[in-house]
């Protein structure tokens, strides 16, 4: 806790460095900077410590203090450097004009634009976060499709992270939603719970209510193996979704067939070796001639190995499609994928933006989504 303090005491005093000495509105824009860096400096480790406070409802206002703060920190430090690289600029073109009156003007009016924008990115990301998340349609055509396949429908949630600020009463709206939409199947792409089973099944018993034609499926994100993975697929279980891990089902939708396969988060090994994600465990044994053979997987990487094994579509979530700026322009560097439908050789990857959220309550340029799947026929040749 003394390094996570005092490394958060240097960010924020980088902060208070560059924008204090040239805030405006008086003395009391100085004040009300000097006094939120102080507050958000006490408060934002704190968002990682209140999972250990086993006092409710302390614990969960402690997380939402904390992460709130995050939420703010996060625009407000990304917003200082791209001020100060600004400014930068702003010396550099003035060695040629030669006004400093403008600079210093420039300086003034960015160091009062900084906090006030970060605030407002806040306070949208916040209202995009807490509401709920709105359907997704997406056609994928499927080469060689059965023409009994033809519209099958998969309805994806992932990510919710039901834990410190997700709770039962945000869950529920979605599982109305799901349902509704009266999909032939369901998947849940992992990432469900942040906490324990003795913390939060009362907050997931909603999942038992999610219907489908051809069942609920549920596949393992990082996050479970945080939380414990073994209590967890066992309360899944007992709440009616099929877990699989490294596994898979066999549908029979009219006359046709559909395998539908899961593996364990791609992460899973470095927590147990026995739960090391194996797509071509998963569908080792299914019918060949399957019209359609789908892989759940949390992480878009898993489609690598997908792609070899000889799947049809991978959909996946894990990115949040980046959740908000600038962790949008980071996701790349670690996931092939960040948001959206592709497509790796013969394989169509889809990777949902995520149904709630990690972290700060903020989402701003990547929105939730319910992803309603239906799966066509291929009519054209796809390059």
């Amino acid at each position: 806790m003394l390094r996570l303090y005092s490394f958060v005491l240097a960010l924020h005093a980088y902060i208070g460095w560059r924008l204090v000495p040239d805030m405006p509105f008086g003395r009391w824009g100085i004040v009300l900077m000097i006094l939120w860096l102080a507050i958000s400096t006490c408060l934002l480790p704190l968002g990682f410590y209140a999972r250990q406070i086993k006092q409710q409802p302390l614990s969960d206002r402690v997380a939402w203090a904390g992460m709130f703060a995050m939420g703010v920190f996060s625009s407000l430090f990304v917003l200082t450097v791209l001020r100060d690289v600004g400014l930068l600029l702003g010396f550099a073109l003035n060695r040629f004009f030669g006004n400093d009156d403008t600079m210093r003007q420039v300086q003034v009016w960015s160091a009062g634009t900084v906090p006030l924008i970060a605030a407002l990115f806040t306070l949208i990301g916040f209202l995009n976060a807490r509401r709920r998340a709105k359907v997704q349609m997406v056609e994928i055509p499927i080469a060689g499709l059965p023409a009994s396949l033809h519209g099958f429908t998969i309805a994806q949630i992932s990510d919710i992270h039901i834990g410190p600020t997700i709770k039962r009463d945000y869950l529920d709206p979605i599982v109305d939603a799901v349902n509704e939409l009266k999909a032939d199947m369901i998947a849940v792409t992992g990432d469900l719970v942040d906490g324990s089973v003795e913390q939060l099944s009362h907050h997931t018993e909603p999942l038992a209510r999610l219907s489908a034609r051809h069942g609920v499926y549920f596949v393992t994100g990082n996050h479970e193996y945080y939380s414990g993975v073994t209590a967890w697929v066992n309360e899944l279980r007992r709440l009616g979704l099929r877990v699989l891990m490294n596994e898979h089902e066999v549908l029979k939708h009219q006359d046709a067939t559909v395998v539908v396969a899961g593996v364990t988060d791609y992460s899973a090994h470095h927590f147990n070796d026995a739960h090391r994600s194996d797509p071509v465990a998963a569908i080792a044994s299914a019918p060949a001639d399957a019209g359609l053979k789908l892989l759940l997987a949390h992480q878009p990487r898993s489609a690598f190995a997908a792609a070899r094994a000889g799947y049809h579509l991978q959909i996946s979530g894990h990115t949040h499609g980046g959740q908000f700026f600038p962790w949008n322009l980071f996701v790349r560097f670690q996931q092939p994928f960040t948001a959206g439908l592709h497509r790796l050789e013969a394989l169509w990857v889809y990777t949902s933006r995520g149904t709630g959220y990690w972290g700060p309550p903020k989402r701003v340029g990547a929105p939730s989504e319910i992803t309603y799947i239906r799966v066509v026929s291929q009519t054209k040749s796809i390059d």
